[in-house]
């Protein structure tokens, strides 16, 4: 189910000067129905329309705006009227796209900075009013469920215990899965099957079977919020590193060492793309060249060090974080080296995928538009 994008339509996680990706030529007539997923975060306005490929699917277009919709709201518990204002108008965009395209199929969803706002709901209502989209607020266990799916193309036939972590601006999800069961080749297929959800994939002896999974109320953003009043930029990193550990200690895993043969983390979001292609030394974000990638823990962690030596200023001026990024890399690699302290790996594959590849794949499946469905 791996997407297949055309040139351009890949959305960048931070590039200066690229907040938007342009439309391409329409679809022509009598070709595949189009699909949209639309992912409205606390930190990003994202979307992709695409149309069914054999048995993946191909974006024909795609949209990527920061909005910061969660700016503020671990102060005071609401969703300002700038993040509102910023927010409507990147959906409004999206509006003329869905429309210019013809799009009929369509799943919409906001996530964590929506479901805690105390405002939430007046939001969504305003949402529909003023651009006649109808967005639902999902659960945890949905949005984690989403970005599984998405990530299943990336599974080696040789793993057995996996970890997918995907770090969004106001939460952090983490689904641990035992794939010890499922035969090496349909492991990948096994993970896809749980677009229906978690329990669908622990109903045979040879299923992938879901150990645990949490959802931590602390993403880039809302981590940065917490620690905002320190100073000192290497303190800071290190506080809430271990303030977001602290959080793990529910999640049954945390304390099981796992051996590093049939183990594998998969990590989807802007923060693990950005350490990517800064290992990578990109200077212009390439996506076939990060998605799928492996790093090691000592690659991670040399990338990580290279950004505290940076200092705030320096991570700034450096072209492989960009513009938007570089305000949420620190939260984000202080996440990630929590992980990485806890689950020592030599296997961490980077996903640049999400919510939106899930969405596209669980409507497509439930419409048995794919030629192989076992696929």
């Amino acid at each position: 189910m791996t997407p297949k994008r055309p040139d351009g339509a890949g959305a960048n996680p931070g590039s200066k000067g690229q907040n938007t990706v342009e439309s391409p030529a329409l679809n022509p007539a009598g070709a595949a129905p189009l699909y949209a997923a639309l992912d409205l975060g606390t930190n990003s306005c994202r979307m992709l329309i695409a149309e069914p490929h054999g048995n993946q699917f191909k974006v024909v277009d795609s949209f990527s705006k920061s909005v910061q919709l969660g700016a503020g709201l671990e102060h005071s518990g609401q969703l300002s009227r700038g993040s509102i204002h910023r927010t409507i108008q990147a959906l409004r965009v999206c509006r003329q796209k869905l429309n210019r395209h013809k799009v009929k199929r369509m799943r919409l969803v906001a996530t964590e900075a929506c479901r805690r706002a105390t405002n939430g709901a007046e939001f969504m209502t305003r949402v529909r009013r003023e651009t006649g989209l109808k967005l639902d607020i999902i659960k945890p266990q949905e949005e984690a469920q989403l970005a599984v799916v998405s990530c299943a193309p990336l599974v080696s036939p040789t793993t057995d215990q996996l970890l997918v972590v995907d770090i969004g601006g106001g939460s952090t999800e983490l689904v641990w899965i035992d794939l010890s069961r499922v035969p090496s080749h349909e492991r990948s297929q096994s993970i896809m099957r749980m677009h229906k959800g978690f329990q669908a994939g622990n109903l045979g002896d040879k299923d992938a079977r879901v150990v645990d999974w949490i959802s931590v109320p602390l993403g880039v953003a809302t981590l940065r919020d917490q620690f905002n009043d320190v100073e000192d930029d290497a303190a800071r990193f290190a506080l809430m590193s271990w303030y977001f550990e602290e959080n793990l200690a529910e999640f049954a895993p945390y304390t099981n060492e796992q051996p590093r043969e049939g183990f594998q983390i998969v990590g989807t979001s802007g923060t693990v793309t950005t350490v990517a292609a800064s290992h990578l030394g990109l200077k212009r974000y390439d996506r076939n060249k990060v998605d799928g990638l492996t790093m090691t823990s000592d690659q991670i962690d040399a990338v990580i060090r290279d950004y505290l030596a940076l200092g705030p200023a320096g991570r700034k001026r450096d072209p492989r974080i960009g513009h938007d990024r570089q305000a949420l890399i620190m939260s984000g690699s202080a996440i990630l080296q929590a992980l990485l302290r806890c689950w020592p790996t030599d296997r961490l594959s980077v996903a640049d995928r999400g919510l939106r590849e899930g969405m596209l794949y669980a409507q497509m499946a439930a419409d048995g538009v794919f030629l192989d469905q076992r696929r």
